[in-house]
């Protein structure tokens, strides 16, 4: 596997398993399972992270109700048919369970990705400034995983001045956030939404580079 693409997309979490495992897919004969993990926030909130991981990680205790575990893995994306439609859904596929650390935010992502659609910048009601970007992160097999973003703020501005096409590398974690869908004049359904949260972002260094050389 391209050792590049490996290190374009890291995630670090440490939580709770908050969900029994539950059968996912199978890829040439190894079965792979989806979980929940109830991941800290700075705050006294938290986050509900979906993750998948291989029968051959659970073949120990690791990752039962109630216990906590540390993983390294990368942050998905895959298409699937929900009610006749498809739809984008994202979890973290572990690679690693790893040591605990408590000196280490619970909660990280490092991506470098391309921007593939155009930011789109909003103020709330309250004057709190928001842009969603939607990332482009190449996976090893020519297959790519399409993340959504959102920043804040200072990172708010800088987002919605990137153009479609350019590379950036950010710095995140991941967010769950409960909505409410309406589906019928009588009927309302709260869904889960996952995306990451932009602590850091900025060109990446051969995207200021290729500036650099038609600014001389």
């Amino acid at each position: 596997m391209n050792y590049e693409l490996m290190e374009n997309n890291k995630v670090f979490l440490k939580g709770i398993v908050s969900s029994e495992a539950k059968f996912s897919h199978e890829v040439f004969g190894e079965g792979f399972y989806e979980l929940n993990i109830k991941v800290a926030r700075l705050s006294d909130n938290f986050d509900i992270v979906p993750v998948t991981v291989s029968e051959k990680l659970l073949a120990g205790d690791c990752f039962a109700l109630g216990k906590e575990v540390a993983i390294r893995g990368q942050f998905r994306s895959y298409n699937k048919m929900v009610d006749g439609k498809s739809k984008l859904l994202l979890t973290v596929f572990v690679r690693n369970i790893i040591e605990m650390d408590d000196s280490i935010n619970p909660n990280i992502v490092e991506l470098t990705g391309f921007v593939c659609k155009e930011p789109v910048f909003r103020t709330t009601p309250f004057g709190r400034e928001i842009c969603d970007v939607l990332l482009a992160v190449n996976r090893a097999y020519n297959k790519s995983d399409y993340l959504p973003c959102i920043a804040w703020g200072r990172n708010a501005r800088y987002v919605k001045t990137i153009k479609v096409g350019q590379k950036v590398d950010v710095v995140g974690r991941i967010q769950s956030r409960e909505y409410q869908k309406k589906l019928s004049d009588t009927e309302v359904e709260t869904r889960v939404a996952y995306e990451l949260s932009i602590g850091k972002i900025h060109l990446s260094q051969d995207e200021q580079r290729e500036g650099d050389i038609q600014l001389a």
